[in-house]
């Protein structure tokens, strides 16, 4: 008998993303969670879904009462609590069943940007220079513009627009206080590469193996910054996704692919990826690869692309 697959996933609802415009992430799971019961059901597995719903308390007895031998993970978190995706991933953990994706501690890890920064840079990963700032702490700046600032806690572009990047400390000033406005927090902010950008998935445990290096194009106006808006995603009428592209695979030499991946792979140990991880990473001025992000258990639609 084929072991039983529960899919357990954030039921969409109102949340502060929905009064940003950005509840299109949100609603995006279900797309997910569609391609991973079809891909199931033609491999021959039974599957349920497991809409969770806050609050965190009841998610434990909701996965227990499905009675399944494995638990495909795509939980993102509650209701703009990001921090939950770690919770309900340690609660996974915790039923003694087999799960797909990553571990709690990797999820919490990757979720806190400024750290992974560190620790990237502490063992010889190039990441671009970066500081956490908050409208409070401001006058510590000393990066070189132009930099990007985005939320330091969030996922799926949440908070990225154009006016991400800046080129003076007036600009810095403002986005830096709407980060803390609306994402409740401290922003990142890092000194903006405008070089090639890439994305390797790695999937695997002992021996992890990256998969073809995706490049993201860009045919967007030059008064435009080059980066993944969270439009770029979800809002098809956007100049920005009618101007980015996900090319797979990357139109590149052996020697830079081989880069991309080693660096992809050392990425996905450091954070202590497990299953599957996306990371994000761009090219600086001397075309050597930089880690942008680790996106564990990151989309894994037909259509997502980045």
């Amino acid at each position: 008998m084929r072991p039983k697959v529960a899919i357990a996933y954030n039921e969409p609802d109102i949340s502060r993303y929905t009064g940003y415009g950005e509840e299109k992430a949100i609603v995006g799971v279900l797309d997910e969670v569609e391609a991973v019961e079809l891909a199931l059901a033609e491999s021959g597995y039974p599957s349920t879904r497991i809409p969770l719903t806050s609050p965190i308390e009841k998610v434990q007895k909701m996965l227990r009462a499905t009675q399944a031998d494995v638990i495909f993970n795509l939980f993102e978190g509650f209701e703009g609590r990001p921090e939950t995706e770690a919770e309900v991933g340690t609660i996974i953990a915790g039923l003694g069943i087999a799960y797909t994706g990553c571990p709690p501690a990797a999820l919490a890890l990757a979720l806190d940007k400024a750290t992974v920064k560190k620790l990237l840079s502490g063992t010889g990963v190039r990441t671009p220079r970066h500081q956490a700032l908050h409208p409070d702490n401001l006058a510590d700046f000393k990066l070189s513009f132009p930099c990007i600032v985005k939320p330091i806690n969030e996922d799926a572009s949440h908070g990225i627009t154009e006016k991400s990047v800046v080129h003076n400390l007036d600009d810095l000033d403002r986005q830096v206080r709407a980060v803390a406005v609306h994402y409740g927090g401290r922003s990142l902010v890092e000194e903006f590469l405008d070089g090639r950008e890439f994305n390797a998935t790695v999937v695997g445990n002992r021996e992890p193996v990256a998969l073809p290096v995706s490049e993201i194009v860009y045919t967007l106006p030059a008064e435009l910054p080059k980066l993944l808006t969270f439009a770029s995603k979800w809002e098809p009428e956007s100049i920005y996704y009618r101007n980015t592209e996900a090319v797979c695979p990357a139109n590149i030499d052996d020697e830079l692919r081989q880069q991309i991946s080693e660096t992809a792979r050392t990425a996905y140990r450091l954070v202590g990826c497990r299953g599957y991880a996306r990371v994000d990473m761009r090219l600086d001025a001397e075309g050597i690869v930089n880690v942008l992000e680790v996106n564990p258990n990151p989309d894994i639609s037909p259509t997502s692309g980045a």
